[in-house]
């Protein structure tokens, strides 16, 4: 997409975080709104700042997120104001003087050091809802996060405007080269660390740069949910690769899983080819109205079918669900809300004023627990797993008998099978942001 289109797109989605402003401001009963952009922290007893993380409620109006000690003010009627921390340092890059598609909708002000900003936001601190981290106070103006602000601002974000999706499209495209040099990577036989700088170098980012850490797991690796250690020997005979790893598009991230098995590996190649095509039908299931903890229900029911088709199960799938079974073998939730975070904001939330809408019993992953709306972008993560501690459990509950263990011995050195895309809910047919870049690249 050209800078025109994205100007516009992002003209429309200025407009729309000022109404959505404006009203979280009245019911919080302030004045101004101010996000401060962040500050770095420095680890104890070293003069190292860790990776900086720009505030999101930050880049939810700014396309920036390496400018620390920088400020956005919003006060209804008026427009928008960015104090820019822009400093002379000649230890570090300079963040480039505002410019872009971005700088004609702000009034800007320039500062070189944090206090300057003092004299720029507004007169009385005690008018402001100030959303950010404590580490963020400058003089008066400490976060304070007023909760009726932050109900409003979090569960509206959940809805993504027409600009948010250009990006998301654009993080899609950008993971999507990642992983398909990662696949080749694996395929000639690389270990996990090599895979990992492949994937960077495709999509262009760094570990500070992308939206997580990435999950490069070979073999067995795949069964650790949150593998992150990255061997740097690949394992012999190398069997599966599962890769969980997204990218950043100025603050917007994606979020894609897919799993592989070498050659000759037939019938794992099948279990994975039964969760694609199952991750697929749950993907079609993103409607407006559809509430999402049954979709994860409903993802409990097909994947313990497909694992009953593969001789894994003995028992019907709705028994496995009911007797807790099917939680060994897919332990974590079928996905959550994404866009400025991975895991965005207000997955739980009952309503704009706030509440909350607890996860069904027997299910404490699962990060989303909403009715689907058009605009909402969600992942779709279904898996299953063979690890070894979970399925220890179900035989200690008296369950065993359920579980063909030597089919359960087989499986064990692939590790497990996840498949991850994000989907847009609309009023119509779900619409896959990551298949067609799958299909282009």
């Amino acid at each position: 997409m050209n800078l025109p289109d994205l100007g516009a797109l992002y003209s429309h989605h200025v407009r729309v975080l000022a109404q959505r402003a404006d009203e979280a401001l009245a019911r919080g009963g302030f004045d101004h709104l101010v996000i401060p952009s962040g500050t770095l922290h420095y680890q104890m007893f070293d003069d190292r700042d860790y990776p900086y993380a720009v505030n999101p409620n930050f880049k939810a109006w700014l396309p920036l997120t390496k400018v620390p000690n920088s400020w956005l003010v919003y006060t209804p009627g008026k427009r928008p104001k960015v104090i820019f921390h822009q400093p002379f340092d000649y230890w570090h890059v300079v963040p480039d003087a505002p410019n872009g598609w971005w700088v004609e909708h702000f009034d800007i002000e320039i500062i070189r050091t944090p206090d300057q900003a003092l004299a720029l936001l507004p007169a009385d601190a005690a008018r402001c809802a100030i959303l950010g981290e404590p580490q963020s106070t400058l003089g008066a103006f400490a976060p304070n996060n007023p909760e009726p602000v932050l109900a409003y601002l979090d569960w509206h974000r959940a809805v993504k405007t027409p600009y948010e999706i250009a990006l998301m499209r654009q993080a899609q495209r950008l993971g999507v080269r990642g992983h398909r040099a990662a696949e080749a990577a694996f395929r000639a036989g690389a270990s996990e660390f090599e895979i990992h700088m492949a994937y960077c170098s495709a999509v262009g980012q760094d570990a500070n740069e992308l939206p997580y850490g990435n999950i490069v797991g070979l073999n067995e690796h795949a069964a650790v949910l949150h593998y992150t250690d990255l061997g740097k020997t690949a394992p012999q005979p190398l069997r599966s690769f599962l890769i969980d790893a997204g990218a950043s598009a100025f603050g917007y991230a994606s979020d894609i899983t897919r799993t592989y098995a070498t050659t000759g590996h037939d019938e794992f190649q099948a279990l994975i080819d039964s969760v694609d095509a199952a991750q697929q039908q749950m993907c079609a299931g993103v409607r407006a109205g559809v509430d999402y903890k049954q979709l994860h229900v409903d993802a409990h029911l097909s994947l313990m079918g497909i694992l009953k088709d593969f001789g894994v199960l003995k028992v019907s799938p709705e028994a496995a669900l009911a007797t807790g079974v099917s939680a060994a073998f897919f332990p974590h939730g079928l996905g959550h809300l994404i866009g400025l975070q991975v895991h965005d904001v207000a997955g739980f939330a009952a309503s704009d004023r706030g509440g909350r809408i607890e996860r069904p019993q027997g299910h404490p992953y699962l990060r989303l627990t909403r009715t689907l709306e058009p605009g909402m972008v969600v992942t779709i993560e279904p898996g299953v797993y063979f690890i070894d501690m979970l399925l220890d459990e179900v035989k200690q509950c008296g369950h065993g008998d359920s579980i063909d263990w030597n089919r359960v011995d087989f499986f064990r050195p692939y590790g497990g099978v996840r498949i991850e895309d994000e989907v847009m809910c609309t009023e119509a047919d779900a619409d896959n942001l990551t298949r067609p870049a799958f299909a282009e690249a």
